[in-house]
């Protein structure tokens, strides 16, 4: 999750960080979710790992869009967070991103795009982040094969 927050400051753009367990504090995450919304979160990212109720839960409490990062487990790699978060019943949505260090980035990337929708600053940042991508992956090469050309 230290990527998402990276990202966002890299992007100057504000957040709170917080350790909350849906199972082992859940009266705190109960109000975390409840109040999300009076403290002007725009978004949530939520990276649990195991039975991954923490994203689930949070969408059940706020109406404040909750993006689910599954983090690796010991056992399972993560798969099991993956299909806990993805499996959300009707009407409680929760965007799932990737397994790990990939997902914790995207779901960054991704509050930043739904941010810049509203500020024109933080969409010329994407975009010029987007272009650096763009131009980085334009200038990879692959090396040769031994005794080919």
């Amino acid at each position: 999750m230290q990527n998402a927050a990276q990202i966002l400051a890299d992007f100057g753009v504000p957040y709170e960080a917080q350790v909350v367990s849906a199972h082992r504090m859940p009266d705190d995450m109960f109000r975390y979710a409840e109040t999300a919304g009076t403290r002007g979160l725009k978004a949530i990212i939520a990276g649990a790992g195991g039975a991954a109720h923490l994203p689930g839960m949070l969408a059940a409490k706020t109406p404040v869009p909750v993006l689910g990062v599954p983090v690796p487990s010991k056992h399972l790699q993560g798969v099991d967070s993956l299909h806990s978060i993805v499996q959300m019943p009707k009407g409680i949505p929760v965007a799932t991103f990737a397994i790990g260090v990939a997902g914790a980035a995207n779901a960054a990337l991704f509050a930043v795009a739904m941010l810049a929708n509203e500020d024109a600053a933080l969409r010329q940042r994407l975009e010029a982040f987007r272009q650096r991508q763009t131009e980085a992956a334009r200038a990879m090469t692959l090396s040769p094969l031994p005794g080919q050309p």
